[in-house]
């Protein structure tokens, strides 16, 4: 089995994180973190997971290929949920997807890269199960 608290390590320590989720790809939540927020991140990471959905559907419906992920910057901070088959487009391995929330003072750039990193590493151990 996966590791998740070691596989979400280097996003945990990204300076603005608050709280993170990976869920599968139907929104099952599979790991959570919510330590540093008072807020439902289970709930939040499945609507997000939803609206994901539904951008890679109008995405496709274009001729497009699937989001690779969705992003909602506020006043006070960002919200994030990447899809670990954005890029990869393969499907011999699990699609799972990260949800993070940072401050808006956070280093969004680099949380961006360790997410998209983190998925991608899980999703490719959790294939070989």
């Amino acid at each position: 089995m996966i590791d998740f608290n070691n596989a979400m390590k280097r996003l945990r320590a990204v300076n603005g994180y608050l709280g993170s989720a990976v869920l599968n790809y139907s929104g099952e939540t599979l790991y959570i973190d919510n330590e540093n927020t008072g807020t439902d991140i289970p709930y939040s990471a499945s609507i997000f997971n939803d609206a994901y959905r539904m951008v890679s559907e109008s995405s496709l419906d274009v001729g497009f290929s699937e989001a690779s992920s969705i992003e909602a910057k506020t006043l006070d901070g960002h919200v994030f949920l990447i899809n670990s088959a954005g890029q990869l487009g393969d499907d011999n391995f699990a699609k799972i997807n990260v949800f993070a929330i940072f401050r808006d003072d956070g280093n969004v750039a680099l949380a961006k890269m360790v997410m998209d990193k983190a998925a991608k590493s899980m999703s490719e151990e959790l294939g070989k199960m």
